[in-house]
């Protein structure tokens, strides 16, 4: 009978917990440092139980759902990368993201270590919805193309 009790217990502590993993807002963007993986993590487990593989266009972000796609703009160099959020972290306070290596060097940010970067969601569960000229119209919600916004 207490295990029962226990059990409901528990079951209406996560209930009532905020949903930590709720959608992102397409084209929210973010500004800030990024990082890359070691290669000494390449074939470990991420914290979303996927096996980390350096080649692939991943990312780590500490709160973005798993499959969140982002577009990655290194501002120094204005190189362009859609990556999918397959990690939590970065770690460092002063990053927003840790990138993998490949997402890393198609960037030009493997001599520096560190770039200055805006991450723009820019689709969910894997699947890119927004192109790099397009942004959500905050009115209406509807997607529009930069190129004709005036």
């Amino acid at each position: 009978m207490t295990y029962h009790r226990i059990l409901i217990l528990i079951m209406l502590a996560f209930a009532t917990q905020p949903d930590t993993f709720a959608q992102v807002k397409l084209g929210k963007t973010e500004t800030g440092n990024a990082s890359y993986y070691s290669t000494r993590f390449h074939g470990r487990k991420t914290s979303f139980g996927e096996v980390h593989k350096s080649t692939e266009l991943i990312a780590a972000h500490r709160s973005y759902p798993l499959n969140t796609m982002l577009e990655v703009t290194n501002l120094e160099n204005d190189e362009k990368v859609i990556v999918r959020v397959n990690d939590r972290g970065p770690f460092s306070r002063n990053r927003v993201v840790d990138l993998s290596k490949e997402a890393a060097r198609l960037l030009g940010i493997i001599a520096k270590g560190v770039a200055n970067v805006s991450i723009r969601v820019v689709g969910m569960e894997g699947m890119v919805l927004l192109g790099s000229s397009e942004e959500i119209d905050p009115k209406s919600g509807k997607v529009i193309s930069m190129r004709t916004k005036r």
